[in-house]
């Protein structure tokens, strides 16, 4: 024994018969499969149903509803075209507004304008 091998750990040659070879790089694969699933159906399958759920709010929008804006702001649709909502979001004061910025729908009577 000397100085050397009290500071650094020798290494040994693994032996056949212990195994190291194709077993042990599958070892961690069912708990990659796992963890894949779990990631699936708590994060990207709700994410995906709240996109669907919002792509069909923003195409039944119509003239008439009311909505909150991703920033907050609660408004009447004035007019809906493809890309834009107008809101009238107080007395003659109209705004222009993303239909991606569109949150949520209220119930009728719920925005007092």
């Amino acid at each position: 024994m000397n100085l050397l091998d009290l500071m650094i750990t020798p290494a040994f040659a693994q032996d056949a018969a212990t195994g190291g070879g194709l077993g042990d790089s599958l070892g961690g694969l069912p708990f990659l499969i796992v963890m894949f699933v779990l990631m699936y159906f708590l994060l990207i399958r709700p994410q995906q149903k709240r996109a669907k759920e919002h792509k069909a709010l923003l195409a039944e929008l119509k003239k008439g509803d009311e909505v909150v804006t991703n920033g907050g702001i609660i408004g009447k649709v004035i007019s809906v075209d493809e890309s834009f909502a107008t809101l009238e979001i107080a007395q003659n004061v109209i705004v222009k507004a993303q239909k991606q910025g569109i949150n949520q729908k209220l119930p009728k009577g719920s925005a007092t304008i």
